[in-house]
């Protein structure tokens, strides 16, 4: 296949296409990211997923081996061995110890993610939620206005100050002055501030089908997203099953299911207690769940559980938080990755309660439905 280059001033000049080059490393690697997103940053399950491959699909060569392979993860820093201090070394008396992620492959995984669901975004500038409200900002939008006692000195515009100048004092006796100063409006800025919740209760694995490992995708990719195009806006992640609680970015790679019923409202009272405390105006919650509320905490520290069909007390909890962050102005958006119509049921009710949204999405969709939804939340202006 043939390119096509600009040959300005005389026309297209085609040549041979020649392939990019691709290295038996980095070949190698997309591949393994993937693969270790689904072992939850287990490494060695990941290499045995890999040779299990490799007998398929021949993935190595003579001349670039899975132990090549692993030697490259740890020369470019992705992987190191740790020594448990009391084993003295994994116990197969090899001397070797476990091999563990290091905080480059974690990110790896994030850009990976990213990459696999909203294609190659390039790093851009600072990126917030415009408004219609005029003010010191960073975004400037070419109207001009008069100075005004207290406006930041780095938004005037010396070309029109100048001509300012010139027009009230003359060339021959040029000088500036406050009155001659003119400076650039700008837009106030507004920032977002996200809570993820992500279901990990025992549905999430179950029929076959796994739930987790494309929430978990979604996960890296939203905050990978949000760090490069929008880097002050804030985005928390919790889980939540039996109980609910925060997790760091940096740990995403490793969730796991448990076997967890599906507390919502627990999940609710952390988003809630954590957007709370966040100063930004805009505020959301986006919740991905594949199974309806089916556990309570008591105030005895106890669960009560349900699973059967929408047990009317765990619902009255469920909407009374969905009516809270309402008042709060927190819509919440939920991603239904089921087809379960006891969860669409709830759905329903849930999100009338709270004004927000829901989608229902399989699981190849999930990232993109999350990105677009996200992407116009922000552009809410601030009244």
């Amino acid at each position: 296949m043939a390119s096509m280059n600009f040959n300005y001033g005389k026309g297209f000049t085609f040549s041979k296409h020649i392939p990019e080059e691709v290295s038996h490393f980095e070949r190698v690697f997309d591949i393994f990211k993937d693969i270790l997103t689904h072992t939850s940053g287990d490494i060695e399950e990941a290499f045995d997923w890999l040779d299990t491959l490799d007998k398929e699909y021949n993935i190595f060569t003579e001349d670039y081996t899975l132990e090549d392979f692993e030697n490259d993860l740890k020369k470019r820093g992705y992987i190191k061995e740790e020594i448990d201090p009391e084993k003295g070394n994994t116990g197969n008396g090899s001397g070797k110890g476990k091999n563990v992620l290091t905080a480059k492959l974690e990110a790896a995984l994030r850009s990976y993610a990213l990459d696999q669901i909203f294609g190659k975004l390039k790093k851009s500038g600072l990126g917030n939620h415009n408004t219609s409200k005029l003010g010191k900002g960073d975004d400037r939008n070419g109207e001009h206005r008069a100075y005004q006692f207290g406006d930041d000195l780095a938004m005037i515009n010396m070309t029109e100050s100048i001509k300012n100048a010139q027009v009230n004092h003359g060339i021959g006796d040029l000088k500036i002055t406050e009155n001659d100063l003119i400076v650039e409006e700008t837009k106030h800025k507004a920032q977002m501030s996200t809570v993820l919740m992500i279901d990990i209760s025992h549905s999430m694995i179950l029929y076959g089908e796994d739930r987790i490992t494309p929430a978990k995708k979604v996960a890296m990719a939203l905050v990978e997203l949000i760090h490069r195009k929008y880097p002050k806006d804030s985005i928390d992640i919790i889980v939540f099953g039996n109980e609910a609680w925060p997790i760091k970015i940096k740990d995403l790679p490793y969730l796991k299911v448990g076997p967890y019923h599906t507390n919502t409202v627990a999940g609710l009272e952390l988003a809630m207690d954590i957007l709370r405390r966040k100063r930004n105006t805009n505020k959301q919650i986006f919740m991905i769940t594949d199974g309806k509320p089916s556990c309570l905490t008591l105030p005895n520290g106890e669960f009560y559980k349900n699973s059967f069909g929408l047990d009317e007390r765990i619902v009255a909890k469920c909407l009374t938080k969905a009516a809270q962050a309402r008042k709060l102005k927190i819509p919440i958006t939920t991603f239904m990755i089921a087809q379960d119509p006891h969860l669409r049921r709830f759905v329903e009710i849930f999100t009338e309660q709270n004004r927000g949204k829901a989608f229902l999405t399989g699981l190849s969709g999930l990232g993109q439905m999350i990105f677009e939804d996200y992407e116009k939340n922000r552009k809410r202006r601030i009244r």
